[in-house]
């Protein structure tokens, strides 16, 4: 399972800064060394339904999600740094909070799901924490969440042939009911971050 965790280093990179002011979310991504672009949404537009699969095949919608907050993250299980580091941090993030955990979703959908099959995402996931739930599906299923949560994710071919995906690195915070409240950054300080997520817990309506 170390193999999993190893950071497969890699001229790739992507770094996503989100911030929200006014009602209106400015999300920016910058792709390796290439142009930075910007996208205005508004929260309103952030989230919705979905219909994936989790490391066992079983469907995940959002319905089955909702009633708690959820912690999303969206990546690849070929990501050679920001994934393996952001889910290293949403392990810590997890252990930290201990039980007050259980309040909350975690959850790593794939944005290549033609590698990421139920079972790669398992290994994957479970390499770092249990409690973390892999989501992947068929092309068209991924394609509507991305679009959905208006996450960046674009394929980019190697010089050997293969390729890797440069996409969207901060973590969407959804509350009970599937509205986006607000990102984790990456790279984000872990008091800034655990703060967010207990914001969420206390946020949430009591379980009855």
């Amino acid at each position: 399972m170390s193999g999993l965790k190893a950071i497969r280093y890699g001229a790739w990179a992507a770094v996503a800064a989100l911030a929200v002011g006014a009602g209106v979310l400015v999300t920016m991504q910058t792709v390796g060394n290439k142009n930075a672009g910007a996208l205005i949404e508004p929260l309103s537009a952030i989230g919705g339904p979905f219909e994936l699969v989790n490391g066992a095949g079983e469907k995940v919608s959002d319905q089955e999600m909702s009633g708690k907050p959820t912690a999303y993250m969206f990546g690849f299980t070929f990501c050679p740094d920001v994934c393996p580091t952001t889910l290293s941090d949403m392990q810590g993030w997890i252990d930290t909070l201990g039980e007050d955990a259980d309040k909350l979703n975690f959850a790593f959908v794939s944005v290549d799901p033609e590698r990421d099959t139920p079972e790669v995402m398992r290994d994957y996931v479970s390499a770092f924490d249990d409690r973390i739930v892999p989501l992947t599906g068929s092309r068209e299923q991924v394609d509507a969440m991305i679009k959905a949560y208006r996450v960046y994710a674009k394929r980019v071919p190697l010089e050997d042939g293969g390729y890797t995906m440069d996409h969207s690195a901060s973590v969407f915070l959804m509350d009970a009911n599937n509205h986006f409240v607000g990102t984790i950054a990456y790279g984000e300080a872990e008091d800034s971050a655990l703060k967010k997520l207990q914001r969420l817990i206390e946020n949430a309506p009591a379980s009855s």
